[in-house]
């Protein structure tokens, strides 16, 4: 039997949701869903349900002190598939933000300081970054059916920002190529920002919350300085 939808059929699922992602830790049931989720369960000892556990149990600092909150690749699965709806990735960001920056991975730490300085973690300067794009956009309009593309760089009143992911300039251009596709196809009207374009938030990733709000401001002001409709983020 096939139930008739009503107009107003989604209304108790919006005041009542199905699973109370502002849970508390303390909610937690043991049952392991966490860790049956996570792509990295039992690499070099980590488990989602155990760094639960040490929160509840108080050991903060053991967690801290611990290679475990940097293990995690911040996919999210174990809080999707918790029936608690514990926010398992904020306990990893607190405790990453917990952590001495002198003790936050070279990589993470790098990216950071990268970013802040020269506007992407590769420390590319604004010259070459250009170069790049433009170069890879060259070998696009030889293709047939894309003569004349070019990349609209700081176009203002353009649809769409395109913040890129560092690798997307770094080692797998031809990437870029599949969504400048898809653009000049559909006509859209878009924009790269020739400064700060990187859209990879070394912040979140660390743990340090006035630097993840730092670069995303970056973003908030291309948007603005632009008057940039909508945001495409690599992320």
């Amino acid at each position: 039997m096939k139930g008739i939808a009503h107009p107003h059929s989604s209304a108790i699922k919006k005041k009542a949701p199905l699973r109370p992602m502002q849970s508390l830790p303390d909610m937690c049931l043991a049952c392991g869903t966490c860790s049956a989720g996570c792509p990295i369960t039992g690499i070099e000892g980590f488990d989602p349900r155990k760094i639960v556990a040490m929160v509840l149990w108080g050991m903060d600092k053991e967690l801290v002190d611990s290679k475990l909150p940097w293990l995690c690749t911040m996919c999210g699965r174990c809080e999707h598939a918790c029936p608690m709806g514990i926010n398992i990735v904020q306990i990893i960001r607190t405790a990453r933000g917990m952590t001495d920056r002198k003790k936050v991975p070279e990589m993470i730490q790098k990216g950071i300081e990268l970013g802040l300085k020269t506007g992407n973690n590769l420390g590319l300067p604004k010259e070459d970054f250009v170069f790049i794009i433009k170069d890879v956009a060259e070998e696009l309009a030889e293709e047939p059916g894309y003569s004349g593309f070019e990349v609209p760089f700081d176009k203002k009143g353009a649809n769409l920002l395109h913040t890129l992911h560092n690798k997307l300039v770094n080692t797998q251009n031809e990437d870029l190529v599949h969504w400048w596709k898809i653009f000049h196809v559909a006509g859209e009207s878009w924009t790269i920002p020739t400064e700060n374009w990187e859209g990879v938030n070394w912040g979140l990733f660390s743990g340090d919350n006035d630097t993840m709000k730092y670069f995303v401001d970056r973003i908030v002001e291309h948007m603005e300085r632009l008057e940039i409709a909508n945001l495409m983020y690599p992320e």
